[in-house]
């Protein structure tokens, strides 16, 4: 990856981040935090994922940043220096359930060996 990319990259999840902080408060989750971007080798599309905290409402959070897109692609273009501001793609990032996941399977293998053991 080029350094303008991950530069480019940094900059739009940091602005991103301070819009969704500072106009978008009514999205009707308590915490959302931008865990990346990925944007094209032409700059072309901007993939952003987003992590909801309540796991019952991601669906309807993240149906509300998708309506409010256009408004926060011209909310980032009026922030950055850039010739052209990116197409935005919102996508949950899931990364931290199947974290969640892997622990509880490995405190069962875990409670499993400790029954095991004291037969």
């Amino acid at each position: 990856m080029s350094y303008r990319i991950d530069k480019i990259e940094n900059l739009i999840k940091e602005e991103i981040s301070l819009i969704f902080l500072l106009k978008l408060q009514n999205l009707g989750s308590s915490l959302i935090t931008i865990t990346s971007v990925r944007v094209s080798p032409d700059l072309k599309i901007a993939k952003i994922y987003i992590s909801i905290f309540e796991k019952d409402k991601r669906d309807e959070v993240l149906e509300r940043i998708k309506f409010k897109t256009k408004f926060i692609r011209s909310e980032l273009a009026s922030r950055l220096t850039i010739k052209f501001v990116p197409e935005l793609k919102f996508f949950l990032d899931d990364t931290l359930d199947y974290v969640e996941k892997i622990e509880i399977l490995i405190k069962k293998i875990h409670e499993n060996d400790d029954k095991k053991g004291n037969e």
